[in-house]
């Protein structure tokens, strides 16, 4: 496959192994450092294995982000959004915004409302149970994608239960699927210096577990970019295939780059923030080489990065494209480059330009949606 090609033989080792099996821990790191003519072997690789594994669709899901409130007591360094209760700008959502931002969704097709905020100081698992009923009996058809690790582990804490007995709650009020989100870098190192305010590597281990284990499955993330090293982007996701192999929670993988501009470690005097575009090609390339069909599906976020390269990551290993999103405002605070709402069209047009077929999706990829045959999820 390589005979032609100007690659390093240790990279082309590696690259010739991975065509039938996952590679190391320290052959990623190997993979993570390269240069020059080596990354062209590394993505057409990549994009190979994705063809042998999950074929040539490129599926995404109609969906409506419904951020209900941007107050936060869990201020981390790399967040543009959250909010002190006191600031002019900080909002809570009632019932009749989130309603109404959920009928607008369903009128477009919508199959997923993603449920998330941020960590309100007094939530209990009552408040998110209340959300989900609120949400569910209007549309029971449309899957929930809610709530981060992070907000479900204090409203634990607010409610004074364990773990186990708030996702099974979740779960019974309508929860379908888990955000991997709250993640960022699986390291307590770089987690000390960005977010040491939220749920420790072992915590947030044992809470997308528990949620595996009570019949949450959900997605799985990395945030990178900032303050972590190359070496701690594989421990991640070496972390990440773990689980899976344990639990078979995840539905998918979400590399999410970091946008710096208007984050806080940037704004007060932190430099060498944000991936290069090839270090965004190699973490989805070197994820797909690790996680093979163990996570078949790994997402591109056109939010964080423009469709345009979006579209370019494709060709590194991924098969999803995320949601419609019908609003972001978390990415929106960030800066995100080419807004935060797509068209079915859009998305549709970026994957028959690569010559692969788009497909809508539901959470839990367990259903598929012709494009263009608009379902319609009405209120009772």
């Amino acid at each position: 496959m390589f005979d032609k090609l100007p690659i390093s033989s240790k990279t082309e080792k590696i690259l010739t192994k991975s065509l039938d099996e996952a590679i190391s821990v320290e052959e990623a790191n190997h993979l993570m450092n390269i240069k020059g003519p080596d990354l062209y072997p590394l993505l057409a690789t990549a994009d190979y294995l994705r063809h042998k594994i999950v074929g040539d669709n490129v599926t995404f899901i109609n969906n409506c982000n419904i951020n209900f409130t941007n107050i936060c007591t869990v201020r981390c360094g790399f967040c543009a959004f959250g909010k002190d209760a006191d600031d002019p700008e900080a909002y809570i959502m009632n019932d009749e915004q989130i309603l109404s931002k959920a009928e607008d969704a369903v009128q477009k097709g919508a199959h997923e409302f993603c449920v998330m905020g941020g960590v309100l100081p007094d939530a209990d698992i009552e408040y998110y149970e209340h959300l989900l009923h609120l949400l569910k009996d209007e549309y029971p058809d449309v899957m929930i994608h809610g709530f981060s690790p992070t907000m479900i582990n204090d409203a634990c804490m607010v409610s004074g239960m364990d773990i186990a007995e708030g996702c099974e709650r979740l779960k019974d009020a309508g929860l379908d699927t888990l955000p991997g989100t709250a993640a960022e870098i699986l390291t307590d190192r770089s987690r000390d210096l960005i977010c040491p305010e939220k749920v420790s590597v072992s915590e947030w281990i044992d809470i997308v577990k528990t949620a595996h284990e009570v019949g949450i499955p959900g997605s799985a993330t990395i945030m990178y970019g900032h303050v972590e090293t190359l070496e701690e982007r594989v421990e991640h996701i070496d972390i990440i295939r773990q689980i899976q192999e344990e639990t078979h929670g995840f539905t998918e993988f979400i590399p999410m780059t970091f946008m710096h501009e208007y984050s806080p470690i940037f704004l007060e005097g932190q430099s060498n923030l944000g991936a290069t575009g090839t270090e965004d090609l190699k973490l989805y390339a070197v994820s797909r080489l690790m996680l093979r069909d163990v996570i078949p599906n790994i997402q591109v976020s056109w939010v964080k990065m423009g469709f345009r390269f979006a579209q370019v990551s494709l060709t590194a290993g991924a098969n999803d494209l995320g949601g419609t999103l019908g609003g972001d405002e978390l990415s929106e605070a960030s800066g995100a480059p080419d807004g935060v709402d797509a068209s079915i069209d859009t998305l549709s047009n970026m994957v028959k330009n690569l010559d692969r077929n788009p497909i809508e999706r539901n959470s839990k990829y367990t259903e598929f949606y012709p494009i263009g045959e608009k379902k319609v999820f009405a209120s009772k």
